[in-house]
């Protein structure tokens, strides 16, 4: 039980929205790395934002990476990727995917959907459903205006809702002005989100809060050197994604 009030009294104070985050994700992570439950957790989202990256990266939109999880040859595709996201009989079990990125995005979501089912996190499971969800939907709705067929844009289809759920925030992202303001709207949208799902969930052995710092500075940054094209298949704009996990520990028994 006292390690519980050692990960709240040693992390570092969160200042006002918009200021720079006192520790960074793999300096976090580092943090947990006695508590393997804490940190696989907090490291599979995390790894969401290294996979954004790397595809970054090797679409030529960055230089730089500054992965959590990845190593830097991983983010920089110069050595294997772990077993769990390299691995193909997986993927091929849930239904073959005609492009490399989408197979890695599939294997990423059904790995964080099984870190949430053997450590009883619902807020990570319903974190992911919203996510693919959300995938989908920007994937159908760009495919539909480029006269594509859908079905191949689609990612752990076993794991969506129906696009339905995210009708309203695809409807204001189809409509905004330029790419960033698109990318602002989903930043929004998975702020509200969180807003409305941030209920404490329980794992063994301690409860986890997880919050969303929005780095918008990042986006804009990226959005203006890359002009009107933010990549086709709703990847986030930049090195970065529009957010820094920041995970803490309260309210302890």
């Amino acid at each position: 039980m006292l390690d519980r009030y050692y990960y709240l009294a040693s992390l570092p104070t969160l200042g006002e929205l918009g200021t720079e985050p006192p520790m960074g994700p793999a300096e976090l992570l580092e943090h947990l790395i006695d508590s393997r439950q804490r940190y696989e957790l907090v490291g599979s989202l995390f790894l969401l934002d290294d996979l954004l990256q790397r595809e970054s990266f090797l679409a030529g939109e960055v230089e730089e990476v500054d992965p959590a999880v990845f190593s830097i040859q991983q983010a920089r595709n110069e050595s294997p990727l772990p077993e769990y996201l390299a691995g193909e009989s997986a993927v091929e079990a849930k239904g073959s995917l005609g492009v490399a990125a989408d197979r890695l995005w599939d294997a990423y979501f059904h790995y964080a959907s099984e870190l949430a089912r053997r450590f009883h996190s619902r807020f990570l499971e319903a974190w992911v459903i919203f996510e693919v969800t959300l995938r989908n939907a920007l994937g159908t709705a760009r495919a539909k205006r480029l006269g594509l067929d859908e079905n191949e844009y689609l990612v752990a289809t076993d794991l969506s809702l129906s696009v339905e759920e995210v009708a309203g925030l695809v409807s204001e992202w189809s409509a905004a002005a330029t790419p960033l303001a698109g990318q602002q709207v989903l930043l929004r949208g998975r702020w509200a989100w969180l807003a409305e799902n941030d209920a404490w969930f329980s794992i063994p052995g301690g409860q986890l809060q997880l919050g969303v710092r929005p780095a918008a500075d990042r986006l804009a940054d990226a959005a203006a050197a890359m002009g009107a094209d933010c990549g086709r298949r709703g990847r986030a704009v930049g090195g970065r994604s529009a957010a820094l996990i920041h995970i803490w520990e309260g309210w302890l028994p």
